[in-house]
């Protein structure tokens, strides 16, 4: 690729004509279709479209929209094939940078078609959005690669991990161009990345019958706000070709790499669909790497820093037989009450969050291949100054000062423990069947309460219930609990499983617990006499007793008047949302572990706001949270995430319902009513 200065030789060049600015002249003077239109802003590009029809499309021109699913398909008609492409962006050359959008549609390259779905409006703006289909009889991917859902997800994530590679060499191939702020700039291909987790993806997708899609992103390359056509031609035409052959078609493939891929994650599946016919709730498998290589990487931790290989105590020991590796032996979580204890340092929080990421199927190598837990388990913890809306905390707060409700509890600015019972209600509420907490993330009052404070406090003027006096109805509920407690022993006589880690390795310490529980079983009876009852039921309870009301969601945000775009949302880090003018904070919810899982849950967002306000509009009766959260469930699963983006973004990843609820009950104008409370509203009163 031939680069360009920026100085005064150049800038002749182009003001009094000379290689491509002599070829635009001609163009013009020929009667191309450009003209004058960069200088005079430039709205051209895929579709010529009407003013009326960009409208209808969600697009109006501005660098920072997004067109939406009809301005795609406008887009994607047949322009040409490749060379049609480079002839196209050589005489777009020294334009002004909006031309690009000429380009925007279909372009034919031997095997495969190159579409350019959206093309950016300013360099400095987010980078031009594409894709590349394939179809199956190009791929060549042998169909037992694709035969289910789940092989098509682990083996679309192999591939984007292969193109993210190859993307990668295609970048560093067309570099040597940028030279700083107002130099030339651009040229970067670049296809989202996954972690160690094997998760529904949009960067690249394999259709039931072998066809592939991949999806990307093009910073396409600009001197100051003028285009480089050829570099953008040898970037899309060269670099870019060569980088979908080298990633997407199987001859040039390590089939032996995707097929190890493709079976870890059959592996984890099956495993975890054993749990509940086991009795359990959990399994870590032997030879686990729990440890992570550092606090800021997913990595496992490397063999030279004397890491020790998980083993199963052998009264906890289970063995599972599994498709591909055969018969694995491991500890399993049984169901009911889990205590991981220990000294500190010794892996007790380190097993816990191997377990809390277990809802996820991992990549080979990972450590963790092995370690699953059920996919409704949800860590709670506590959680100062969180926003609560319309919460029946009742289970364990009652007689707040002032009288303020607990069946319905609202707050902007909850305390630790009015939050963790608020985000214990909230995980119950969409059917988590599995709790898991860490002393170190708890409200220590909301967690216990000995003899002596208790006889120092009266019952009547202590408004929390400890959940050490709640676990046990809990479980009746259905509802297993893992904790970690490393400091009390109030819950040794309720915990069914107590597990000791020492140095990384556990042992079933049960027996030992349970007898030290009953030399103090006298102190804990008074503690337990002194927790205060729990308020009459609001709502139907669930399974033994435990209460959780339904809420409607009535309104998501209120920052003003939307347009057909709807709310514009920023995603600033994995658990940071900026949602219109609400700033959401996630660092709670710590089963996120993709920041593609966190822009899906921005996105879903949006779509609860346009389902809320098209439900306002239609007069409907008001859907609870969980119906709204199984409906997406449904719609996700029938038609895929771009349910969520009909921009066909290729950059989101699947979150569950339970981190989609967290987004949503963090939003300061969220407004909620209690099902009941809406019936009640609803019925003719007398004389009405």
């Amino acid at each position: 690729m031939s680069g360009r200065g920026g100085g005064r030789g150049w800038y002749y060049k182009q003001k009094y004509g000379g290689g491509a600015s002599r070829n635009r002249q001609q163009q013009e003077q020929q009667g191309g279709q450009y003209g004058n239109q960069a200088d005079e802003g430039y709205r051209g590009g895929s579709g010529n479209r009407q003013p009326e029809a960009a409208a209808a499309a969600g697009w109006d021109g501005d660098d920072d929209d997004v067109p939406s699913q009809a301005g795609y398909q406008a887009g994607s008609r047949l322009l040409g094939d490749a060379q049609q492409l480079f002839a196209t962006l050589n005489r777009l050359d020294g334009k002004g940078y909006k031309a690009y959008r000429d380009i925007q549609g279909a372009w034919q390259f031997s095997g495969f078609q190159l579409i350019v779905d959206y093309c950016q409006g300013d360099p400095y703006a987010a980078p031009s959005r594409l894709r590349v289909q394939m179809p199956a009889t190009v791929a060549a991917l042998p169909p037992e690669l694709w035969s289910s859902k789940l092989r098509r997800i682990a083996l679309g994530d192999w591939l984007a991990r292969k193109l993210a590679a190859e993307a990668n060499r295609a970048s560093a191939a067309a570099a040597g161009q940028a030279q700083g702020w107002h130099g030339a700039k651009g040229g970067d291909v670049t296809v989202d990345l996954p972690g160690q987790h094997v998760l529904e993806r949009t960067a690249v997708l394999v259709s039931t019958a072998g066809d592939v899609e991949a999806r990307f992103t093009v910073g396409l390359p600009a001197q100051g706000r003028s285009i480089m056509g050829p570099w953008a031609g040898q970037i899309l035409t060269q670099h870019l070709a060569r980088a979908v052959q080298a990633a997407l078609m199987y001859p040039a493939l390590d089939g032996a790499s995707i097929w190890r891929h493709i079976t870890t994650v059959e592996d984890t599946e099956v495993l975890r669909a054993a749990l509940p016919g086991l009795g359990l709730v959990g399994f870590v498998g032997d030879g686990a790497i729990l440890p992570r290589k550092s606090g800021a990487s997913d990595l496992p931790m490397p063999p030279s820093a004397g890491l020790v290989p998980f083993s199963s105590p052998a009264s906890l020991a289970v063995e599972v037989a599994l498709p591909h590796r055969g018969r694995v032996r491991g500890m399993g979580i049984k169901q009911g009450i889990t205590l991981i204890a220990g000294g500190g340092f010794h892996g007790k929080s380190t097993l816990l969050q191997a377990l809390e990421a277990g809802v996820y199927n991992k990549v080979p190598d990972d450590g963790r291949e092995l370690v699953v837990m059920l996919p409704d388990a949800v860590k709670v913890s506590a959680e100062d100054g969180r926003r609560v809306e319309a919460v029946d905390i009742s289970n364990f707060i009652n007689n707040l000062p002032g009288g303020s409700s607990t069946v319905a509890f609202r707050s902007d600015d909850a305390s630790g423990s009015t939050s963790q019972a608020a985000n214990i209600q909230e995980a119950l509420e969409l059917g988590a069947s599995v709790l898991l907490m860490d002393e170190d993330t708890c409200a220590t009052n909301f967690m216990m309460r000995d003899a002596r404070m208790a006889a120092l406090v009266a019952p009547a003027k202590e408004p929390i219930t400890p959940f050490s006096s709640r676990i046990a109805l809990l479980r009746a509920a259905g509802i297993s609990t893992v904790l970690v407690m490393g400091g009390s022993g109030d819950y040794f006589e309720h915990a069914d499983t107590v597990i000791v880690m020492d140095n990384y390795l556990p042992s079933d310490q049960t027996q030992a617990a349970h007898a030290i529980a009953a030399q103090h079983a006298a102190t804990m009876a008074a503690v337990t006499e002194a927790a205060p009852a729990a308020a009459a039921a609001v709502g139907q309870p669930v399974r033994g007793g435990v209460k959780v009301t339904p809420r409607v969601p009535q309104r998501v945000y209120a920052g003003g008047q939307n347009d057909y775009r709807g709310v514009k949302t920023h995603v600033r880090g994995l658990h940071h949302i900026q949602y219109g003018d609400q700033d959401i904070q996630l660092s709670a919810a710590e089963q996120l572990v993709d920041k593609s899982q966190t822009r899906a849950v921005a996105d879903a967002l949006k779509w609860l706001q346009a389902q809320l306000q098209r439900q306002q509009q239609q007069q409907q009766g008001g859907k609870t949270l969980l119906q709204w959260l199984n409906e997406l469930d449904a719609a996700i699963e029938q038609q895929g995430l771009d349910v969520l983006a009909p921009q066909l973004l290729g950059n989101l990843a699947r979150p569950r319902r339970f981190e989609i609820a967290a987004a949503i009950n963090r939003i300061r104008t969220l407004q909620m009513t209690q099902q009941q409370q809406q019936q009640q509203q609803q019925q003719p009163q007398p004389g009405g």
